[in-house]
């Protein structure tokens, strides 16, 4: 915190460390509103959150730092550049192993970024990138995630309140994890098709409230063929697809559908057989309702 509130501060020293300790570049430069250029940030080798909300609410700040480093620690980016409103790229991150709450926050209110970097890493970890995108309303498109096996919250909130966000990224993992797409693309109000769902077995709350207010979802595909684990689609499509003139949801068959149906918090009036402009449609046979 040892420029925290500084608003005037416009340039910021030199930190050519490469040896970190836990907390050491934590809230540095948080509320240097005036700040427009991050230093330079050479380390490869991080700590428990050593830039933990390092330039949050640096609102000025038109560049990010290169972020080389490929061994992470728990926290070490969480909230780095938070409420950085002027932010219009993020820099690479080519971590390919993450560990705990890496990402957390990273860019949570980036209202101008419009690219995100690349996440090539497949081995993920508890809540890694939770929230990581939240309220990147300029964002329109998300990079790949290529991870088969899932962590719990791995995902959880991470494009929520995207509003500018039309494509979603494959999600291609069959081993899912408990609330590991919790919120994901809550509040994307422009994403129309939603990621096909594969996975056919469903840990407890893993697509809570995924879809929750994407008013122009009009495609969504799950292939679960058990969805008895406890809320797993606990309000996954509430408030979805109410602007679409037309919905196609794909189910696995007619029984994993009825089970939906019989829940109002599981499936939504419009999202049902008979609704105006609804299709339902079942994987393991060709007849459509």
């Amino acid at each position: 915190s040892m420029f925290k509130g500084c608003e005037r501060l416009t340039e910021a020293p030199d930190l050519p460390a490469k040896n970190l300790a836990e907390y050491c570049y934590a809230s540095m430069f948080e509320g240097c509103t005036s700040l427009t250029k991050a230093p330079e940030l050479p380390a490869t080798e991080l700590r428990i959150k050593c830039y933990y909300s390092m330039f949050k609410d640096c609102r000025s700040l038109t560049t990010a730092p290169e972020l080389p480093a490929t061994e992470l620690a728990e926290n070490c980016y969480g909230n780095m550049f938070e409420g950085c409103w002027d932010l219009t790229e993020a820099p690479d991150l080519p971590a390919n192993r993450l560990v705990s709450n890496c990402y957390a926050y990273m860019f949570h209110d980036c209202t101008s970024l419009t690219k995100a970097p690349a996440l090539p890493a497949t081995n993920l970890a508890e809540y890694c990138y939770g929230n990581m995108f939240d309220g990147c309303s300029s964002l329109t498109e998300a990079p790949k995630l290529p991870a088969n096996y899932l962590q719990p919250y791995c995902y959880s909130y991470m494009f929520k309140r995207c509003r500018s966000l039309t494509e979603a990224p494959e999600l291609p993992a069959t081993n899912l994890a408990n609330y590991c797409y919790r919120y994901m693309f809550s509040g994307c109000t422009a994403l129309e098709i939603a990621p096909a769902l594969k996975a056919t077995s469903l840990p407890t709350y893993c697509y809570k409230s995924m879809f929750y207010g994407c008013t122009k979802l009009s495609s969504v595909t799950m292939l679960a063929t058990d969805v008895s684990a406890n809320n797993s689609l606990i309000e996954w499509l509430t408030d979805a697809g109410t602007s679409a003139s037309t919905r196609t949801l794909t189910v696995a068959n007619k029984d994993v559908y009825n089970s939906m149906a019989a829940n109002t918090n599981y499936l939504p009036d419009n999202w049902k057989q008979g609704a105006a402009g609804t299709t339902v449609k079942f994987k393991d046979s060709s007849s459509t309702e």
